[in-house]
Parts: C-alpha cells; structure tokens; sequence
C-alpha cells in the first residue's frame, strides 16, 4: 500500500525532480518507509513513489521499478493477491525479488498492458511509462479499492493517489467545481466521476487510459477491461440448491481471505461483531496457525455500542481480541483533521469511528482486513428491504395523489408527530417515529422505482437549491445502473450502491482513514470473483424471509452460533445528533455563520440557517444534512486558511 505521484509537462519543466519531490512529501502518510523518483527530462516526466512496504521489505521492492528490459517504469499502489501464480505463468524470467510489483512489470512485458489487467486479482492504481512509445498509461482496480485523481492543469497532465498531492504542483489552480458541491450535498460524497475541483477527475473502476506522446489538454476517455454491468448480463445461476450456493461461497471466502493473508509484516481485522466482520475473521481463523489479531471500537453511549457482540465472536473463534472504549472527547478530537485526512469534502460521520479503530490497530499491526462490501453485494441494508416495500404499495396510486398525501404528512412537524406516537402503547411506539413520517413522505411522490432510491439515499433533499449557481451532475453510477438493466427494485438498489455508495464513500471512507496512520486495508468480499459470484445469484439466495444477506449468513453459522450474529442492524455511528447541540455546538456554528457563508459565497445561508436552529431547538434532527455542509465549511477553511 502506497502513495503515487508524478506530471507530464509537455512543454517542460525546470525543475521535474523537485517539483515531484515536493508532491510526494505530501503523502508521506501513505508510504512512510521508502520514497523514490524517477525522470525523463527530454520527455517532461516525473513519477514519484512513497511505499508503505508489506511485501519484499529490501530494495528489491523498491519503486519507481524499471522492468527487465529497461521499457516500462512503473508507480504502483495497491497489491496483487495472485501474483505467485502468475509468476508460474512467466517462466523463464530472472527475478530480482519477490515483489508483486516486479511481477506486474514482467506480465506487461509478456502479455501487454490489457491482457495483464484482466488478470490481475487484487487493488491497485498505477501509472505505467512507456519509453518506447513515449506513452503514460493510467490503471485503477476492479471496484476502485484505490483511488486515483487525474487531470490537465494549463499543458500539464497531473495524476495522483490524493488530491493533496496534486495542489502541490506549481501549476495548480484548484477552482471548485460547483456541479460536484452540489453532487456532495446530495450523497454526502463527490461521485464518481468528478472530484470537487474543475479539470481533475478520478478514474473509473475497471478502466485504464493512455496519452501519448503530444496529446492535447483533453483527457482520452477510459477503456473498460472489467465492468460491473458486464456481469450482470450474464445469465443468473438458477441451476444451485442452498446447500450447493453455502459450498461455493465458503469456497470462494477461503480462497479470497487466504490470498488476502499473505504479507510480510503483522496482520490483522477490522470486527464489530455483525455479519460481514465477523465471516471475514471466522474465515481467518479457520485458516490461520495462531490467534488472528481483531479490533474493536466500543463506545459508552448508549445505542452506538457493538464492541460486547464483537467479543463474544472474538471468544468464540479464539482470537486475540483488541478493544478500546471511547469518551466523547476521543471522537471530538478527531474532527479537526478530518479535511486535510479526506482531501475533498466527505460527509459520512463513521469516518470518525473508522479513523479511531484504525488508529488502534496500527499500535498492533500494518495489515487489516475489513468486512466491507457484504451489505451492496448480499442485501443488507434497510433500504432494499423499506423501499420494495414501499413501491408496492405505492405504485398504483396516481402521482398528484401520492404529492398530496406528502404534503399532508408533513403539515406536522417531527416533534409533534413524536408526541402523538408517545400517546400509544409502549409496545407500539417508534424511535424517531417523526422523523420517519417525513422521510417516507420525501418518497412517496417519486415518479419511478430508479428516483425512489436516489430519494433513499439522499441527504440532501434540496441539494439544487442549497448549492448557489449549480445543476446536479451527471453521475457514472446512474448510468451502470441503467446499463445493468434490474427490473426486482431490491437488486437495482444493491447493484446502484455497489457502483456508486462502496466505491465513492465506503471505499473513500476506509482507504483515507487507514492510510492516515499507515495502516493498510484489505477488503475479501470485494475479490472480483466473489463479486462475479454474488451478482449471478437469483435474489432468493440474498433476501428471504424479509432478511438480508441469507446466503452470506448460511457461511458465517457454520463457524458461530446463530444467536450471537441475529440481532437488528446497527452500523457504525456516532450521536451527531446531541454532539451539534452540545460538545461541538461552538465549533458548528463559527463555520455555519451567515456572514461567512454569504461571503464565501457557494451555500444557501439562509436555508442552512433555518435548518440549525431546527436541529438546536429539537423540532427536527438534521444530523446528516448538516454534517455535509460542516465537512464542506471545514474542508474549504482548511483549504484557504
């Protein structure tokens, strides 16, 4: 896992080595091991490297690394589970190490760029130099466990691992782009494929691009070698019992987790104790010699605490169990460097609990395996189950009555709707029952099943009214979505979240919080082939009986107990909620102030003001609308201060 860097300036550069230098110092987090550099002054090329080693500690691994015959360079971030077999498909070559690295370069060489991509399993981002053909190749993994910014800046193309890296070139101009502020507000994360600044894009998972020598100030478009929605069009495998479908997945688990195990230095996992943890470390285990090293944040609040289940699992599948217990004060703590950790703004709060954990499992180890992916792939989470259900039911019914029945549910406000909730029987009342009212009457008026969804997920309900000046951006998620062509409304919403919620905020979330602190994250579930596998199951295999994740469960109690996993999904959150009104009140509303919002001059500070002194009063909680707007006034203070 490392940090990459470099720029093309093709109509030169005094100081190419310098310049790279400086970009990579930025990263140092991400590779604080080893760094490198390497030149071509004719062409007006720099690459630059910062390794945080884990395979091949000697120099060996060293990068940037030069293949064999002296064509190729290479900056490479990431790691190839598979590359021992395909050095068993490159007979003939001289090794110099044992480095996954080294690997990629010899199969380039063989087989070519594309033919290479197909077969590599693993994560990875790389920029590949031909000196040949005085070409710049560009590569990012399958789902985009690894990111990779991309972008001309005047007659300078700049690429890089994060943005901060690329603000450090001379060149940089940085002008927001306000489509993507706007596609923030929304989601809470800039989706793919924009970045938060004009002229720079990340590149799309599964693709590779290549300038050549001369090319004009336009970026080519990217050229697929693995794509989501080619799976989906591949026939479903109705042919397989439950007991044939529980064989081949713990089959495939074993494998991806233990070609995930492989590492020179100490390795570990992420455990929570809920479904997709703990099969990760149950398959560990199983495969391990010794005690697996687990991690576990715990909190005292009440509702926001898992660590008792993740122990429980800990003890059972006998691993050596790490938890620690977090006040408040611990978590507050973080807040002030989470714009300058996660580069462009980004709105998830579990990037709180995430960066604690870890923070903690680094003190232990340099590897961590995560459980991420489970909920997109397997049916997890609430919505698929809450959304066909409320399609259902309301479908049938015309749109201008669906609009009014909206308007009338909400004529109440949440703390009203509460006090007549608290009227009923205790066994009939509902945790934030108004709160719930207004968010079913923020879809009940939507015109198709791919708008109910986008409504689901979104944070931001007047997302192109609170961005001044901006229209919503077009988004690569919604387009794979209508390529993969679902028609059951719980797979459409799986398959949107694999392609755009994982890649652009779980994925942005776990790979900025780990690499803050060096520590590298492995995701199991997220091996292509078990992707492959999860897509061509019929739904059945992932929600029955009004339950997610069927088939992925099935696994998991073949190595513990059914009670200790069977319990309501919570997820990995923090009380916002009373935290704005309390401990970070001070903090919220020096950035949240009008004067200060109308000078800067991108935000609604007038919206934004009727919605926290809401949220202060308690007649609303506006926890996560005002959570996106705080990362943004944190992220752009940090950014001009």
């Amino acid at each position: 896992m490392c940090g990459i860097v470099g720029f093309w300036c093709q109509a030169g550069d005094a100081d190419l080595l310098g310049t790279v230098e400086s970009m990579a110092c930025t990263m140092t987090h991400r590779g604080p091991d080893d760094t490198g550099t390497w030149i071509d002054k004719a062409s007006g090329l720099a690459l630059a490297h910062r390794r945080l080693s884990i395979l091949d500690l000697t120099r060996a691994g060293h990068q940037p690394m030069l293949s064999a015959s002296g064509r190729w360079v290479i900056v490479f971030n990431g790691e190839i589970y598979n590359h021992h077999d395909l050095r068993k498909s490159l007979p003939g070559v001289a090794w110099r190490g044992h480095s996954d690295t080294e690997t990629i370069l010899a199969a380039i060489e063989a087989w070519g760029i594309a033919a290479t991509l197909r077969k590599l399993t693993g994560m990875f981002a790389l920029a590949l130099w031909d000196s040949n053909e005085r070409s710049l190749t560009l590569a990012r993994d399958r789902l985009g466990e690894k990111p990779l910014y991309y972008g001309w800046i005047a007659n300078t193309f700049l690429f890089g691992s994060e943005l901060k890296a690329l603000r450090a070139h001379p060149n940089w101009k940085g002008e927001i782009d306000r489509e993507a502020l706007a596609g923030y507000m929304r989601y809470g994360y800039v989706p793919l494929p924009h970045s938060i600044y004009q002229g720079v894009d990340k590149l799309l998972p599964g693709t590779w691009l290549t300038l050549p020598m001369g090319a004009s100030a336009v970026s080519p478009a990217p050229t697929y070698y693995w794509r989501a929605s080619d799976v989906v069009l591949a026939p479903v495998r109705n042919d397989m019992n439950d007991a044939t479908a529980i064989a081949e997945l713990d089959a495939q688990l074993r494998r991806a987790i233990g070609g995930q195990m492989l590492a020179d230095v100490p390795l570990g996992a992420f455990l929570s104790g809920g479904v997709d943890s703990s099969v990760i470390v149950a398959l560990m285990q199983a495969q391990a010699t010794q005690p697996v090293r687990t991690f576990t944040i715990g909190f005292d609040e009440s509702g926001y605490d898992e660590a008792c289940h993740a122990k429980a699992v800990a003890a059972h599948l006998g691993t050596e169990h790490t938890e620690l217990y977090l006040s408040p004060q611990d978590a507050l703590d973080v807040i002030p460097r989470l714009p300058q950790i996660y580069d462009e703004p980004f709105g998830d709060s579990s990037q709180i609990p995430t960066h604690l954990v870890a923070t903690m499992a680094r003190q232990h180890v340099t590897v961590a395996l995560s459980g991420d992916g489970g909920d997109e792939l397997f049916g997890g989470y609430n919505r698929y189950f809450w959304g066909r259900s409320i399609w259902r039911h309301i479908h049938w019914a015309p749109r201008p009555l669906r609009t009014a029945i909206s308007c009338t549910l909400t004529t109440l406000s949440p703390a009203r709707w509460n006090q007549l909730a608290n009227m009923l029987p205790g066994s009939l009342r509902l945790k934030a029952f108004g709160d719930k009212i207004h968010k079913l009457a923020s879809v009940i008026d939507v015109a198709d099943s791919a708008e109910l969804h986008r409504r689901l997920v979104t944070q931001h309900r007047e997302y192109d009214s609170i961005v001044q000046n901006a229209s919503e951006p077009a988004i690569w998620a919604d387009n794979e979505a209508v390529r993969a062509g679902y028609k059951e409304l719980s797979e459409q919403m799986m398959f949107h979240d694999l392609v755009g919620y994982l890649t652009d905020d779980i994925l942005v979330k776990v790979d900025r919080a780990a690499m803050a602190v060096s520590l590298e994250t492995r995701i199991p579930l997220l091996d292509h082939g078990i992707v492959e596998f999860a897509q061509r199951l019929p739904i059945h295999m992932k929600i029955r009986n009004g339950q997610g994740k069927w088939l992925l469960r099935q696994v998991l109690y073949q190595y513990v107990p059914r009670e200790m996993i069977e319990r309501p999904k919570q997820g990995f959150s923090v009380p916002l909620d009373s935290w704005l009104r309390g401990s970070l009140r001070d903090w919220a509303e020096a950035l949240l102030d009008e004067s200060r919002i109308k000078h800067e001059g991108f935000l609604n500070a007038g919206l934004i003001g009727r919605k926290w002194q809401e949220h202060l009063s308690g007649q609303r909680n506006w926890q996560h609308w005002l959570w996106n707007v705080l990362m943004f006034q944190a992220w752009f203070e940090q950014q001009h201060a």
